[in-house]
């Protein structure tokens, strides 16, 4: 059979996949991406997990149980009379859908505009032949000399617990839940599990959380931690720490979680839906990399060197599959960069400036260091911080819960580490990503004029409190 000839092949259709086959494609290279994702009719729905089953999904139903939390829980603040409010989980859930196929739709016409080749189907390794790679598609053979791995994650399962997207749900379960369920239980606290708890929170559930750890968010600066878990347990989460899980046992009533509590006593939380949310691992499965002895890590994952590249020659890999953290943003990052590096350019991606955002209500977002960390390595620094409750526009937003919180070096003033709790965090931390991009110091940003009223101004209020010298507070 004979293959297919492209100079660089994508295997994987995500954020890390796609954003790497458009920019190989406008550098002058023949491309063909391959993803596996299927939409409710089996057709193609490149985007992976991200578009599909994580980060947009989910922040579309956050926004539609955000819009019923403030319906029934403040409109009235503002004199608006709605009588009862209710919910219908299913035309909810189908705005979601069309969110998402939105996305799919959008991802094709980029390919279709850029002449990326797709191929919708499970992408493989057949041979190293040639200089080059032969990747098998179905029943169609594709040959490149570059080939790019970028198939993600997959939800990590607890043992004795597995995945049933019925009862005991994934991310992917958590996001098709077809009715607001009385209890509802989560194993693990993080962006996960708090963001689904948080939707279905604000629904009517009632939220209960299990973390292992003893600490709270623990790659959280530790203030901003602190207030969150004051602010979500006041929302109505019950969340627990230093749990840990026993048996798990599922039923056609709901699901039993045997555990012991901080305090070494025995409990069993009785849910009708459990959703476990403790972390992902790399999805390399069905990629065929030991037909031409693609490594792995002690973690399942691709090794990879600083550059992205594999133990193979011209093979690259990028995103959820490699090392470094889980995040879509970071995935097209290294995704460009490799394209560019395959070109003989130099892509370049700062780990020490990707921002993190957990969408939950308030928001939570942050860059560089925390001040754990800083204390820990030992580096000298000063803090600045400033309350949204000092800020006009969120007393007019009626959202005043959190703060902004600056690190700067004690010595240089340059801006080691930028924390938020509140509005639109998730907006304001691209200043702050802009800024330590550009080495700035916190009295850069203290100096620069920000909008009135707006919620910006926090953050410019904070770099002034660095020197002590806030205007507003």
């Amino acid at each position: 059979m004979s293959s297919k000839q492209f100079d660089v092949i994508v295997i994987g259709g995500g954020p890390g996949g796609y954003i790497a086959a458009i920019r190989a494609a406008q550098l002058g290279f023949t491309v063909a991406c391959i993803d596996e994702w299927k939409n409710a009719v089996g057709g193609p729905a490149p985007g992976g997990t991200c578009t599909n089953v994580g980060c947009i999904p989910s922040k579309a139903l956050l926004q539609s149980s955000e819009h019923f939390d403030h319906a029934r829980q403040h409109f009235a603040e503002h004199g608006i009379s709605t009588g009862e409010v209710t919910i219908d989980v299913a035309r909810m859930l189908g705005r979601k859908d069309n969110v998402v196929k939105q996305n799919n739709e959008g991802i094709l016409y980029l390919f279709k505009k850029n002449k990326v080749a797709f191929f919708h189907g499970r992408g493989s390794f057949a041979a190293a032949k040639d200089g080059g790679y032969e990747i098998q598609v179905g029943e169609e053979l594709l040959a490149a000399k570059h080939v790019i791995l970028a198939t993600g994650s997959v939800a990590r399962e607890l043992p004795g617990a597995a995945f049933d997207e019925d009862m005991i749900l994934s991310n992917d379960g958590a996001l098709r839940i077809g009715a607001v369920p009385k209890t509802l239980g989560v194993i693990g606290s993080g962006v996960i599990g708090l963001e689904m708890g948080s939707v279905w929170r604000r629904l009517g559930a009632e939220v209960t959380v299990l973390e292992g750890l003893p600490t709270f968010l623990g790659a959280v600066d530790e203030s901003v931690a602190k207030e969150a878990l004051k602010l979500f347990k006041k929302q109505g989460l019950k969340i627990e720490l230093g749990v840990k899980i026993g048996g798990v046992k599922s039923g056609k009533n709901g699901v039993s979680v045997a555990y012991t509590d901080a305090k070494g006593e025995a409990q069993t939380l009785s849910v009708d839906k459990l959703i476990i949310s403790i972390g992902r691992v790399a999805n390399t499965s069905g990629l065929n990399g030991a037909a031409v002895g693609l490594k792995l890590d002690e973690r399942g994952a691709i090794e990879v060197d600083a550059d992205c590249k594999t133990n193979l020659p011209n093979v690259w890999a990028v995103g959820d599959v490699v090392r470094g953290p889980m995040l879509a943003h970071k995935a097209e990052e290294e995704g460009v960069a490799v394209a560019e590096r395959i070109a003989g350019q130099h892509g370049h991606v700062n780990f020490n400036t990707i921002p993190w955002v957990i969408y939950t209500s308030p928001e939570i977002a942050w860059v560089g260091r925390t001040e754990q960390q800083l204390k820990a390595d030992g580096v000298a620094y000063k803090a600045g911080q400033f309350p949204f409750l000092a800020n006009g526009r969120a007393r007019a937003l009626g959202d005043t819960s959190g703060f902004v919180k600056f690190l700067a070096d004690a010595k240089t003033d340059e801006i080691l580490g930028v924390h938020i709790i509140g509005p639109s965090a998730s907006e304001l931390i691209a200043e702050a990503v802009v800024a330590m991009e550009f080495k700035a110091s916190a009295e850069d940003i203290a100096r620069i004029c920000h909008a009135h009223p707006s919620l910006s101004e926090a953050t410019k209020e904070a770099a002034l409190a660095v020197d002590k010298r806030t205007l507003n507070f």
